[in-house]
């Protein structure tokens, strides 16, 4: 039981431990959103060229730790809008998730035939990583909120806003498979697009088609809008995916994945949320707003 004088104690209730994991990330937001997706990139692309010796070259904790950390402004945003029936539809997403993915690993369908060059955790049965949602359901997420806050009003078109989802969720893994190809996170036997199969960007169709509807079915979309409007950081997961991958196909010269990460940064910086105000000293006299 925490001391009663101290100045930290366990939260009362999930409204306390959202406004303090609210108050964590605002305090911590350039270390989490850039910081750490720079030494990542760093740490990833020495051990892919053989720079790190084991057990620091690939560790699946620091890989899995640094993954958790960039997740949290995203995490941290959507706490508060997770009601029964968006744990219902994260957790069918979940099920779902781990069984394509399984199906992918055995019989090469949707995404191509491929294997895990890397070790990323506990792995499910042995063959899927236990941490795949970590990986997966931000990648569409992020897609989500990026276009609900580009297409403002538009999005209430739902046929707009699920297909520019789609399309901005593929122009994400367009960023991610080549740069994970390029450092050995997985390799594919038919190598067509910077080491990847079309057929992976067609699989991608079918999973983020259902992950985009899970989440466009379990949340609130006018509670997503007025939690983008009071959290200006909930995108910043978004920040370091841009940074990390796009940092990683650079050093490759994968110019066409390197040339679309600019182009996810070019649509966060039209969200105007990451600007840089000087009237305020942090970070040597620099606060993102």
């Amino acid at each position: 039981m925490a001391d009663p004088g101290s100045s930290w104690s366990l939260p009362r209730d999930r409204q306390t431990a959202a406004t303090r994991l609210d108050t964590l990330v605002r305090e911590h937001r350039f270390t989490i959103a850039v910081v750490f997706p720079l030494v990542g990139a760093v740490t990833l692309l020495a051990s892919a060229e053989g720079l790190l010796p084991p057990p620091l070259a690939f560790n699946p904790f620091f890989v899995l730790f640094g993954t958790l950390v960039m997740r949290l402004p995203l995490v941290a945003g959507v706490v508060p809008l997770l009601d029964r029936r968006a744990t219902l539809a994260l957790v069918a997403l979940t099920i779902y998730s781990y069984g394509i993915e399984l199906v992918g690993v055995r019989t090469g369908w949707p995404y191509g035939t491929f294997s895990y060059g890397v070790d990323l955790g506990p792995m499910l049965f042995g063959e899927v990583p236990v941490g795949l949602p970590v990986f997966f359901f931000p990648l569409v997420l992020n897609a989500y909120l990026l276009v609900l806050l580009l297409l403002g009003d538009r999005a209430d078109s739902t046929l707009l806003r699920l297909l520019t989802t789609l399309a901005a969720v593929i122009l994400v893994d367009l960023v991610l498979d080549p740069g994970a190809v390029a450092i050995g996170f997985w390799t594919y036997d038919v190598q067509q697009f910077y080491g990847v199969p079309w057929s992976n960007y067609i699989g991608w169709l079918l999973s983020g088609a259902v992950a985009v509807l899970c989440f466009d079915f379990g949340f609130d979309r006018a509670g997503i809008r007025r939690r983008l409007t009071a959290c200006e950081f909930m995108l910043d997961d978004l920040v370091s995916f841009v940074l990390l991958w796009g940092g990683i196909n650079l050093f490759y010269a994968n110019w066409v994945p390197a040339t679309l990460a600019a182009l996810l940064g070019a649509g966060l910086l039209k969200t105007d949320r990451f600007d840089f105000d000087l009237s305020e000293t942090h970070l040597g006299g620099a606060i993102w707003r």
